[in-house]
């Protein structure tokens, strides 16, 4: 039997010319201004019913909105970007059950209703979504996106009645041979200053990869390193986080130091809104290059299996201000979980999600939980075992899926973030390596990658 998966293709695009660009901003500004509208009307309903029956939010009238709208962006184009907000809201609204549900644990902070794309005066967020069946991609030399846009727009800049709006598609399509394509997401990145899109798409099985091996892997996800990792192979790797984290938390003060200065009852201002979103960004960033990074080098190694330790109850015994802030708002595990088994799925390895009690604790020498003692990366026991703590972690973590002991066979390889690519780092104190690789980096540059 045939199986098909779900893949997605991301790109950097540009507009042909000045005035395809103006056209574009436009496009993308009309879209984010009917999200505002259609969020508000919602928002007013939600708000009158106290949440409590969400048909009724559904309920508010926004056909009149794609009237006002589809002069601009087309009748297909603003559907598409109410329906986008539909899905939003409907996420709310499982969310919030979910955070109520005393037996559902995965929730832990009140969920929000969707937001508004920013404001004419401060500047949107420019974004909207394009239906499946109005836009069309050309692949070869000078691969190309069309796309519908309104007449209005068309009449505005001189294009005929039946001229779409080109873009040049910078790079090569991951996942060309698809059998069915998504809605077109389409943005303007302001940390790279560059036009951006994303395409769901329906692709044969064929193209998951198959592990050579059986071996297995354990990951240990800490505050400080971010990842430390441990084969059956008897390899260990290492990516460092401390400076990551640092520039995290100096957007946070800086968000905070402009929310101070804000005017009395504004609590946000366009320029907090670029700073959040560059935060993200840069911290999405890490993670999937991570992500893909670690699962071409397990690949490599012919694991078929990577067991994931579950913070949760590192959380409840060691819970601190700064362990809750790396983990939950920098590391933001669980979206991490979820971008790690999606590029897994591509290599053929399956993620498992564990316990791992007591592993950052325990001595690989005598067994003991209650004679170590952790300072900073390195764990001692009163035994005389000192070792990497989060390295130690992962052995230890690997050992009790496996119920085997695991010998390794080399030097640990450290990775550090550049804000490109991880770059390994060398065994003495010689100049950087630099990956030779470019192709396992997400979003860098012109070229188009594809992820899940």
């Amino acid at each position: 039997m045939s199986w098909l998966v779900k893949r997605t293709n991301t790109f950097t695009v540009r507009p042909l010319s000045d005035s395809g660009e103006q056209l574009l901003r436009d496009l993308l500004d009309a879209s984010a201004a009917l999200w505002n509208e259609v969020n508000y009307e919602r928002l007013m309903r939600y708000n009158d019913e106290e949440g409590y029956k969400s048909e009724d939010t559904f309920e508010a009238d926004t056909g009149h909105l794609e009237g006002k709208y589809k002069g601009v962006l087309g009748a297909a184009t603003a559907q598409q970007v109410i329906r986008t907000n539909t899905e939003a809201w409907k996420s709310f609204f499982r969310l919030k059950e979910q955070y109520y549900d005393p037996e559902d644990t995965t929730i832990t902070d009140h969920p929000e209703p969707p937001g508004f794309r920013g404001n004419s005066d401060e500047g949107r967020e420019l974004r909207t979504a394009i239906r499946n069946d109005t836009y069309t991609i050309e692949q070869g030399n000078r691969s190309r996106i069309e796309i519908l846009v309104g007449q209005e727009l068309k009449n505005e800049y001189g294009l005929g009645y039946r001229e779409r709006l080109q873009l040049e598609l910078c790079g090569q399509v991951a996942w060309a041979d698809w059998e069915k394509q998504g809605r077109l997401n389409l943005w303007y990145d302001e940390i790279e200053e560059t036009f951006r899109a994303s395409q769901p798409v329906t692709v044969p099985d064929g193209k998951r990869e198959t592990p050579l091996a059986d071996e297995t892997a354990a990951l240990d996800i800490g505050a400080n390193n971010l990842v430390a990792c441990t084969t059956t192979t008897g390899q260990q790797y290492l990516y460092e986080g401390r400076e990551l984290f640092e520039r995290f938390r100096e957007t946070t003060r800086r968000i905070a130091e402009v929310q101070s200065k804000l005017p009395e009852k504004c609590h946000s201002s366009k320029r907090i809104q670029r700073l959040y979103r560059k935060r993200t960004r840069r911290r999405d960033h890490a993670q999937e290059a991570l992500c893909r990074d670690l699962l071409e080098r397990l690949f490599t190694e012919g694991v078929d299996t990577l067991y994931v330790g579950d913070l949760t109850d590192i959380l409840e015994s060691h819970w601190s201000v700064e362990i809750n802030a790396k983990i939950h708002s920098f590391w933001a595990f669980r979206k991490f979980i979820d971008r790690l088994a999606q590029t897994a799925e591509e290599y053929g390895i399956d993620i498992e999600v564990q316990l791992e009690s007591w592993t950052s604790q325990k001595c690989p020498n005598c067994g003991s939980t209650c004679r170590t003692t952790r300072h900073k990366d390195t764990l001692t026991c009163s035994c005389g075992f000192e070792g990497h703590a989060d390295l130690t972690a992962s052995k230890t973590f690997l050992e009790q899926q496996i119920t085997d002991s695991v010998r390794l066979m080399a030097q640990p390889v450290r990775f550090e973030w550049d804000d490109h690519v991880w770059s390994e780092l060398p065994r003495s104190h010689r100049p950087k390596e630099q990956r030779t690789d470019p192709s396992t980096v997400q979003y860098s540059g012109n070229i188009a990658s594809g992820n899940t």
